[in-house]
């Protein structure tokens, strides 16, 4: 039988004091921690002190603080619970924090309320000037991308804006039937109100929370005098429990909606907008906001946070967010055609950026067939003399008249419209338009003008580099944020939270991305 070899264990005694005596030794050299403890260490962070009122028990120190909420957001670790658990359990944690252990309670105290979003942006933007010291940003060639992050909001909570106008001038037809029918019931006042129409009574946009308020004090004076009066007590009833709260509610919902077309119960201030990440492949929507990110090298050189969900209209007060936070705008814009807009041009040209934002059918108009179509509006020829378009049946196109629109943001743009005068007995008019009467069309020429100026830049050969490059700029960055990091729902509710939460996360790619280089 063979002998079997002796085993040796190597030593094990759960009782023997262990070497290193820090923490730092166990750590390796070019560790992400150590950059990011070196990067906030040259940092003035004196305006978050300034936060703490003084006073009481000594409060964890808010430079640690900022270091593990940061290291937390590179290691995806974005609940102040599991932060609090690597704290006691992870060793460049407990190195960071020199065995500081603050609960979740405390740490969630400090990203939602002792960081501010005035100090965050500071933060952000002391880190941007250190980014500037180096070189890695320049603002030669900056990046505009937007993506939409979920909220954390119920999926069925929304309250629609239209619903709540239809539902309030339901009531308001209720409450003016139950007015006329109040005053009916007694002689004196029919004598003064019943022959007055709908308008003399405060109008369906008259009748308001204050207006059934007024009416309810002068209802309870009444009563005084006629306490057997049943009919006014069931009607005073009526106005006071129900349709009083409904239109206060409806009111309410009126003013968190605002601009927007709709907003969630669980986080008002987030819109209702469709995903990208749509499991259930019936484009449902979800409580959100829309994250307008402006890169440089893949360092996020600015970010701004929108409750609405088209890109066009976020682009001017993302750009003016970046004039504010490093004091000018860059050289030259890169976007896609989500943000090609009349506005945005005329914004671009006034601040003498390079434009390089494709516009809707850029794409289009290089292939073949588009250039082919005689049909399209963008080949038809125009007569300038005489102020008219010819179509390819040789049937004028005049102008008929200037259409004023303005958008979201308040901008004023002129649309021409011109009209053939009779498209009958043409043999080419199922091929030109699809309208019952004559063809029309709209015209912008200032819109034609700038489409021009981009359309040069863009095939330029610094365009087409430029064009190659943003699909590797904030695509990157938000691939990495997204999917690397599984940030795609926020934590915190509000606006302003939100903001803060994706400042943090900016600020951690950005250190991240710094420490590979």
């Amino acid at each position: 039988m063979k002998q079997r070899k002796k085993v040796v264990f190597k030593e094990y005694d759960k009782y023997q004091l262990m070497l290193p005596s820090d923490l730092e030794d166990l750590i390796p050299e070019h560790h992400i921690v150590k950059v990011l403890n070196e990067i906030i260490e040259r940092m003035d962070i004196e305006f978050l002190k300034e936060k703490y009122p003084g006073g009481g028990r000594s409060s964890y120190h808010p430079e640690m603080m900022l270091k593990v909420l940061l290291y937390g957001y590179t290691q995806q670790i974005y609940s102040s619970r599991k932060l609090a658990k690597a704290l006691r359990e992870n060793v460049p944690f407990m190195w960071l924090s020199r065995n500081n252990r603050p609960d979740f309670r405390t740490l969630n105290r400090f990203r939602s309320s002792i960081m501010g979003l005035e100090e965050l942006e500071e933060i952000f933007t002391e880190l941007l000037d250190l980014l500037q010291e180096e070189g890695y940003i320049k603002l030669e060639n900056y990046f505009v991308d937007g993506t939409k992050i979920e909220g954390n909001a119920n999926k069925y909570t929304f309250v629609w804006k239209k619903s709540t106008k239809k539902y309030k001038a339901m009531l308001r037809e209720k409450v003016k039937a139950l007015l006329i029918k109040i005053e009916e019931e007694n002689v004196k006042e029919n004598d003064e109100y019943g022959d007055k129409d709908l308008e003399e009574l405060g109008g369906e946009e008259g009748i308001s929370s204050e207006k059934i308020k007024s009416k309810v004090e002068e209802i309870e004076k009444r009563l005084k005098d006629k306490r057997d009066d049943k009919k006014l007590k069931k009607a005073l009833k009526v106005l006071k429990d129900d349709y009083l709260p409904r239109m206060e509610k409806y009111e309410n919902q009126e003013k968190l909606c605002g601009d927007r077309n709709s907003y969630s119960k669980t986080d008002p201030d987030a819109t209702f907008m469709r995903m990208k990440e749509d499991h259930m492949k019936n484009g449902q929507l979800k409580a959100g906001y829309n994250v307008q990110i402006g890169t440089e090298n893949q360092f996020i050189v600015n970010y701004s946070i929108h409750q609405r969900a088209g890109d066009t209209s976020c682009f001017i007060s993302h750009c003016e967010e970046l004039k504010g936070k490093v004091g000018r705008l860059p050289e030259n814009i890169i976007a896609d055609a989500g943000y090609g807009s009349e506005e945005n041009y005329d914004y671009l040209e006034k601040n003498n950026i390079g434009t390089y934002v494709k516009y809707n059918n850029f794409h289009l108009e290089q292939k073949k067939k588009f250039k082919e179509d005689r049909f399209r509006v963008e080949n038809l020829y125009y007569d300038s003399n005489l102020d008219e378009y010819i179509c390819p049946g040789l049937r004028r196109l005049t102008f008929i008249k200037e259409c004023k629109k303005k958008t979201e943001n308040g901008y004023n743009t002129t649309r021409r419209i011109y009209e053939c005068k009779s498209c009958a007995g043409c043999s080419l008019k199922a091929c030109c338009t699809k309208a019952a009467g004559n063809r029309k069309i709209q015209i912008s020429f200032k819109l034609n003008e700038y489409k021009a100026k981009a359309r040069s830049n863009l095939l330029s050969e610094i365009g087409v580099k430029l064009r190659g490059k943003r699909a590797i700029e904030p695509e990157t960055v938000f691939g990495r944020l997204k999917w690397n990091w599984s940030f795609k729902r926020f934590l915190l509710r509000g606006l302003e939270k939100v903001k803060i939460e994706w400042g943090l996360l900016s600020i951690a790619h950005n250190i991240v991305k710094l420490a590979t280089i």
